[in-house]
């Protein structure tokens, strides 16, 4: 299985063109490979939000899944490497630019690779099509692709759990980069002035009411019974969020 994980959007070709190379690179040895379609709208040029939000949704795949994961504002530039990692058996493949550490930091058995090869033709501005999905359609049909192992970097960049807003969902919903079984049960969330308690689903409080609630991938998110947490918060990404303690 390969899983899709890119802030490109849903509108233009892009996610077309990665998975037509990846059905052209998988038409002989692997016709019926599943590709899932993960994210598509990760937090924008942020690899740092983007990278808490793939590792709350990882787990939820077998090992010997491959991710290919692209949040790469500095795509072209030699200001990151293009890396393939393998954790707990699963494999990433994407830019080195902070987007595979947290997941790193939460593993217990981490390699590293640099991808050398290049594709003949390499275009400045879409690793993603060009270099990243072929690697990965390789992985998955036993192609090593050339690379040479390197050391994961120490301390991993970032904190354990972030305190922010790092996605937006269709409801209206806010997910943070925070994990809910790391905060006090009685513990209350603070964005701007709201002050949001915890609840155990939307049905625990009245329609229109905010709170907050473990999801269903263990992160602490923000939402209204039956309305917009975004339109009625004025939640923004990237918002500072507050962990209040009684007493």
């Amino acid at each position: 299985m390969i899983v899709l994980f890119t802030d490109f959007g849903l509108q233009g070709p892009y996610v077309g063109q990665i998975h037509a190379v990846l059905r052209r690179q998988l038409a002989r040895q692997a016709p019926d490979l599943p590709i899932i379609d993960l994210f598509h709208d990760a937090p924008r040029f942020d690899p740092r939000a983007s990278a808490y939000l793939l590792a709350a949704y990882v787990n939820e795949f077998a090992p010997g899944t491959v991710f290919l994961a692209v949040v790469d504002p500095g795509v072209g530039s030699e200001q990151r490497q293009p890396v393939v990692l393998e954790i707990d058996g699963r494999w990433f493949v994407g830019p080195d630019n902070g987007l595979f550490d947290v997941v790193a930091r939460r593993g217990d058995d981490v390699q590293r690779w640099e991808i050398t090869w290049r594709p003949e033709n390499l275009s400045h501005s879409f690793h993603g099509r060009d270099l990243f999905a072929p690697v990965a359609a390789g992985l998955v049909t036993g192609r090593t692709p050339q690379w040479r192992a390197i050391e994961y970097p120490q301390p991993f960049s970032g904190p354990e759990d972030w305190p922010r807003l790092i996605y937006i969902d269709h409801f209206g919903n806010a997910m943070t980069g925070l994990r809910a079984k790391t905060l006090p049960v009685d513990a209350a969330l603070q964005v701007g002035p709201a002050l949001l308690t915890r609840a155990r689903t939307f049905a625990d409080v009245p329609v229109g009411e905010g709170f907050w609630y473990e999801n269903a991938n263990g992160l602490a998110e923000i939402a209204i019974n039956q309305g917009s947490a975004v339109v009625s918060l004025g939640l923004q990404l990237g918002g500072e969020v507050d962990i209040i303690c009684p007493g």
